[in-house]
């Protein structure tokens, strides 16, 4: 039988959804309202940049007060401002401690979503090295001070978050690919789903909603003639699907995932990563993925995208 597990939770709000007191006839609605936050160092800059570039108003490093009049602004008759992205940190000082509480009023009016980008303490320190610039809460302490008190500061306002986004394994282009996948032509699927393979030995990834082990499977590393191909290659597939169990793994974790994606559906949760993983990220878990994908496609309401994380790794 199939296992598998979530590994996180978001709360997306569609898009071209009404909060319970409809906006006056005098009114216009954006058609989104994203606000963009996080820690410093895990991507607000480059997720501004991405949004820009699918055609979002994208304001950066605004105080939470300026966001009722940038709404209502975007709400007055006639607005050329279609989708818009607020981007709030903690460089605003006091100022920054109202946000939660701006982002409630807000939601009273229209549909608000909060997307807030978090990556571990290492990855964070190693960025800020990297440009050799200080924590805007590092003070006279540490890298890890500044650290420190930023998620402390931020609790409140992750805890409310629609999506949360590890970028620790992502390069700037990565994260933007994900940026585009999330917020490009969102109303075309109920559930946009991504199946992404992996290695064990290259850990889980932190993004993962739900994980699949094809470690059951017998490995095609140990066959000298499928040693250097990977699972898009027809013998490794055919080699790895006709294995025992491997075809009833396939469609019942399959069949577990109609309802799975359906509640998802229902609870706005219009995203969704499905990882599978082996032992390298070359074999099996590459060739159950895009069987996977091949089953997915055929579902009504789900866009499907196929990613393999750990193949060309040595």
């Amino acid at each position: 039988m199939a296992s598998f597990a979530t590994a996180r939770e978001s709360r997306l709000v569609p898009p071209h959804s009404r909060p319970e007191h409809e906006a006056t006839v005098s009114e216009s609605t954006p058609n989104d309202v994203l606000i963009v936050t996080g820690m410093s160092g895990a991507g607000r800059s480059t997720v501004a940049n991405a949004l820009e570039d699918l055609g979002w108003y994208v304001v950066d490093n605004l105080p939470p007060q300026m966001l009722r009049p940038l709404l209502d602004l975007a709400m007055h008759p006639g607005s050329a401002l279609p989708s818009i992205a607020a981007v709030v940190d903690v460089r605003g000082g006091k100022l920054f401690a109202d946000l939660a509480s701006n982002i409630g009023e807000l939601r009273e009016r229209t549909p608000v979503r909060v997307v807030y980008l978090d990556a571990t303490d290492q990855a964070l320190v190693r960025r800020f090295e990297q440009v050799r610039r200080p924590h805007p809460l590092q003070a006279d302490g540490t890298l890890l001070d500044g650290i420190a008190r930023e998620r402390a500061l931020m609790s409140s306002v992750r805890e409310l978050s629609d999506l949360i986004i590890d970028t620790s394994e992502y390069n700037i282009h990565q994260l933007a690919t994900t940026v585009t996948e999330l917020f490009a032509d969102e109303g075309r699927a109920l559930v946009r789903v991504t199946l992404e393979s992996f290695g064990f030995k290259y850990g889980i990834p932190t993004d993962a909603d739900i994980v699949a082990d094809a470690r059951f499977l017998p490995n095609p590393f140990w066959q000298d003639e499928l040693r250097g191909a990977t699972g898009h290659d027809p013998r490794v597939s055919e080699f790895v699907l006709e294995q025992e169990g491997a075809r009833e793994f396939v469609q019942h974790f399959v069949a577990a995932l109609g309802p799975v994606l359906s509640g998802y559906a229902r609870e706005n949760k219009p995203h969704a990563t499905i990882a599978v993983g082996c032992t390298g990220g070359k074999h099996r878990s590459v060739a159950l993925v895009e069987e996977f994908a091949t089953h997915l496609r055929g579902m009504p309401g789900i866009d499907v995208t196929v990613k393999h994380r750990d193949l060309g790794r040595e």
